[in-house]
């Protein structure tokens, strides 16, 4: 048996922060908790990224929802990827519960009820605030990597946007990029080999193909305008309390591809417009990805090379990720390397191939004295997690077994009509759900191509009117100068010979 005093320093001094930090509960010991060894993050470590993993059950969304509710009281903005659709809840206060009160009172915190501001998102057509981006935005080459095309491909794809861009044609939708590599290889084919090089037609019904598998995914949905705007996603209420924006994926669960394009544009468009944040002491931002192995689990190595290369620098613009899973080995050890916290709940371990993932996943955890690691993994229970974090100096602080806190909020989903109240007095519907479909590059190349047949028209009929008249100019020339040329039609028809031949005539009549 440990000593529960030397314990309690050990996780307080572990834990001791000078600035703003979420608490997330007590550390426990031998399965007790020990009241008031608080586990406490730095909230200017938040941007450092972080892990949630655990088994089906144990209380991953919980925690997500403590940490969403702690940012955002410390006025820190979140969105949430809500693949389960069950974190709606955030927007109403937790009713309370015995259980709760007996919880908090183990841990040495008092327990207090609140609902948090929060506007609904959505991707497809679910009830929300619609996200779109446009073609344009994207840029060439992430879609050739969300796209996973070869390298002659993605050589098309930029030419592609270079003459849409020298030639003012937005690119908004997928149907203007569909109808953009139909005109590349059919009535733009001459056009675009000579000013920027010959494009081979079996590439670009290739790359057709792999946009009509985007849009079966649900991406003629995404794609488009209004764009959403990030700087939306950092509101703050009048109460200085960060929104927290619930992107509901429900529907798209079975459409990784969607939803890896939509957190790959996010991602971009949040690095290329948010100014360097440098040690501000809070994030700016907090995002996490629930169900983050479907992201993983579908990407090419291109896309997988990007991700990684986001997740290491995305941190200097304020922003922290959050990756949710039931396995740490659902996230790659590049990106699984940058994680500054991990929580850690239980492990199942019901095959050898179990046992094997859980002493893999120990040895991503430090070394403790008080916990032989792969051994707590399996034994704690619902609401207890191992949490290893980055203090405030960026140095791990001592791995804890915590009793994790309730959330304030409600843990439970909106009904249908609360649901609709909240998204009725949006302040973002407005903006972002009437849908436009302005001129652009489907339009002006079909009028491009319309004002071409019509000139091929009036040209071919000039053609064959001036083929006509000089036809009927040739024979009309001809006919006078075989006249001409002939000697014998002209002796023959001279009015000498036709007199005297009159003259014979009349002579043998009498």
């Amino acid at each position: 048996m440990a000593d529960k005093s030397a314990f309690f320093d050990y996780i307080n001094e572990g834990y001791k922060t000078k600035g703003d930090s979420i608490t997330m509960g007590a550390a426990m010991l031998d399965g007790e908790t020990v009241t008031n060894a608080l586990v406490k993050i730095p909230l200017k470590t938040m941007n450092r990224h972080g892990l949630i993993a655990g088994a089906t059950g144990t209380g991953k969304t919980k925690t997500l929802q403590i940490l969403a509710e702690n940012l955002s009281e410390k006025g820190v903005p979140v969105l949430l990827m809500d693949m389960k659709g069950d974190l709606s809840g955030i927007a109403q206060p937790s009713p309370g519960h015995p259980k709760i009160d007996e919880r908090h009172e183990k841990i040495g915190i008092p327990f207090d009820a609140k609902k948090f501001p929060v506007e609904i998102l959505s991707l497809s057509e679910q009830a929300g605030v619609r996200m779109r981006a446009t073609v344009s935005e994207f840029g060439p080459v992430l879609l050739s990597r969300i796209l996973d095309l070869s390298e002659t491909q993605s050589g098309i794809v930029s030419v592609i946007f270079k003459y849409c861009d020298d030639n003012k044609l937005p690119l908004l939708d997928l149907k203007d990029f569909k109808k953009m590599l139909q005109y590349s290889t059919e009535e733009g084919k001459e056009e675009l080999s000579r000013d920027y090089g010959r494009m081979s037609p079996a590439s670009t019904g290739a790359i057709l193909r792999k946009i009509v598998e985007l849009e079966q995914q649900g991406g003629d949905l995404f794609f488009g305008e209004k764009s959403f705007e990030t700087d939306d996603l950092l509101r703050v209420d009048k109460n200085g309390m960060g929104y927290i924006n619930i992107l509901r994926l429900t529907d798209i669960q079975d459409r990784p591809k969607l939803f890896s394009t939509f957190m790959l544009s996010l991602l971009a468009e949040i690095y290329s417009t948010f100014p360097e944040q440098g040690d501000s002491g809070r994030p700016e931002l907090v995002i996490f990805i629930d169900e983050a192995h479907l992201i993983f689990k579908e990407a090419s190595d291109a896309l997988l090379d990007q991700i990684e290369s986001i997740v290491k620098l995305i941190r200097s613009k304020g922003v922290g990720l959050y990756f949710v899973t039931q396995n740490p080995t659902d996230v790659p050890d590049d990106v699984l390397s940058q994680l500054g916290l991990k929580i850690q709940h239980a492990l199942r371990a019901f095959t050898a191939k179990d046992r094997k993932a859980i002493k893999l996943t120990a040895e991503n955890y430090p070394i403790s004295e008080y916990y032989e690691t792969d051994e707590v993994l399996t034994s704690m229970g619902i609401g207890e997690a191992m949490i290893s974090a980055l203090n405030e100096k960026g140095i791990p602080t001592p791995l804890a077994v915590t009793l994790l806190r309730a959330p304030m909020s409600r843990m439970d989903v909106l009904s249908d009509s609360e649901l609709k109240e909240l998204i009725d007095n949006s302040k973002l519907i407005k903006k972002y759900n009437e849908e436009v479909d302005r001129e652009s590059a489907y339009e002006l190349l079909n009028k491009k191509i319309e004002q071409a047949d019509k000139e091929e028209a009036r040209e071919k009929a000039k053609k064959e009117k001036e083929a006509a008249e000089k036809s009927s100019s040739r024979r009309s020339s001809s006919s006078r100068s075989s006249n001409r040329q002939n000697p014998w039609i002209k002796t023959l028809t001279s009015p000498t010979v036709i007199r005297s031949v009159l003259g014979i005539l009349t002579k043998l009549m009498r």
